[in-house]
């Protein structure tokens, strides 16, 4: 038994508008991870793109989030977690606009790498602030943020293939829209108080929090695992043999079914089991999932059911590796989620180029492959690093610290 549920059972829906206000807009912002799924096939046949080069859409996206990451901690610590939302945000309603009236794929590659500094400013500082300001401690904050995490996955493929049924441009205009809107409920919702007094941190900060063994293992799993994630997400639309709408359906379903996984299969699953062990039975679901769809990759309802599997698998391990980050070292939070999602999306950035040039190269199985091998060695270091990660073993956090979660708002 592992006693980390959430501290105050049903707390997690009574939380302040300020809370809501950056859950709604994580919800717009994970939106844009999944929002250009559908519309793959329709962005290389209008602009006479390849398939390699409309997948650099999130490897720019998720390359500049990666390394604009690692310093996000220091520029929230010097101007505040509001102002690092906001600027964010902006960051994000520009850059959509400009990839929305593009007419080239190099130029939206470019403006999706804006994207993801915007993206990397706000997902960073969010998470650090739910964890702060929401009520009922750190687990129910973690799940609240992976419910957002869920939904905006969930639906950005759905809304990518409802606007991309028209035109490739429209889910880029959609996100403009949602984001100008959570632009100004963070303005109006979210006080200052307690969020402008920050304790500056070092630009090394993050470098040299991955010297910790704990973070280090993480950061680790997750750039082997996220690799596993993004060819599931990046490459399968092209082997599915779908328009927008039915992509965005398939992705919807398994969007869903991480939502579900997050919110509440990990909390019941880490009530009773030992985080790592979580993960050494999840990892190697994912690892299977991923080779079976390399086996029915010819297959729609086949690989249909193994992204939707997939989906199921990844919520569980989303919430249970971010509570391990949050719980992993006594770091500043901030510190911590920017040095751990820095590499996390550096293996996002790499999955679905080598996906597609290994599927071209010797059959699009092989893309599943690499997935499968690549949580396969997630695994391995998660089983190698075990006495390393036992601090994430070790319960509920001691009521000091649960008390400073709840009050410091800003945390760094």
């Amino acid at each position: 038994m592992n006693a980390h549920a959430p501290a105050a059972s049903g707390s997690i829906l009574k939380q302040s508008s300020a809370v809501w206000a950056i859950a709604f807009a994580c919800v717009v912002a994970f939106m844009g991870i999944g929002l250009v799924d559908p519309i793959l096939p329709a962005i290389a046949t209008s602009l006479h793109a390849t398939a390699a080069q409309t997948e650099l859409l999130f490897t720019s996206y998720l390359a500049v989030t990666g390394v604009a990451m690692f310093f996000t901690s220091w520029v929230s610590s010097r101007i505040g977690a509001k102002n690092t939302l906001l600027i964010g945000l902006a960051l994000i309603v520009v850059f959509s606009v400009l990839a929305a009236t593009s007419g080239s794929v190099w130029n939206i590659i470019g403006f999706r790498a804006g994207w993801g500094l915007g993206n990397a400013l706000f997902i960073s500082t969010a998470l650090a602030t739910i964890v702060g300001a929401a009520s009922g401690g750190t687990a129910s904050a973690i799940i609240l943020y992976e419910a957002a995490l869920g939904l905006g996955i969930a639906v950005g493929p759905l809304v990518g293939g409802l606007l991309g049924s028209v035109s490739w441009r429209g889910p880029f205009f959609g996100v403009t829209t949602l984001m100008a809107v959570a632009f100004i409920a963070v303005v109006a919702l979210l006080k200052s108080s307690g969020l402008e007094k920050p304790t500056p941190t070092r630009l090394s900060a993050p470098f040299r929090a991955l010297r910790r063994p704990a973070l280090a293992a993480l950061a680790a799993t997750a750039l082997f695992y996220n690799i596993g994630f993004f060819v599931l997400l990046a490459y399968t639309p092209f082997p599915l043999g779908f328009g927008a709408l039915g992509i965005g359906f398939t992705f919807f379903g398994w969007g869903v079914g991480l939502a579900v996984t997050s919110v509440w299969v990990a909390p019941m699953l880490t009530a009773r089991l030992r985080r790592t062990t979580v993960l050494k039975i999840a990892l190697p679901l994912l690892a299977l999932d991923l080779f079976a769809a390399a086996v029915v990759v010819r297959s729609q309802p086949g690989l249909i059911v193994c992204v939707i599997v997939g989906g199921l698998v990844l919520g569980v391990l989303n919430t249970v590796l971010t509570e391990c980050v949050m719980e992993a070292t006594d770091l500043p939070r901030s510190v911590a989620s920017s040095a751990y999602s820095a590499v996390r999306f550096i293996g996002g950035a790499i999955a679905p180029p080598v996906a597609t040039l290994l599927a071209d190269a010797i059959a699009p199985s092989a893309a599943y492959v690499f997935a499968g091998v690549s949580v396969a060695i997630a695994f391995v270091v998660v089983v190698a690093t075990t006495k390393v990660l036992r601090r994430v073993d070790d319960g509920a956090e001691p009521e000091r610290v649960e008390a400073e979660a709840i009050s410091a708002g800003e945390m760094v």
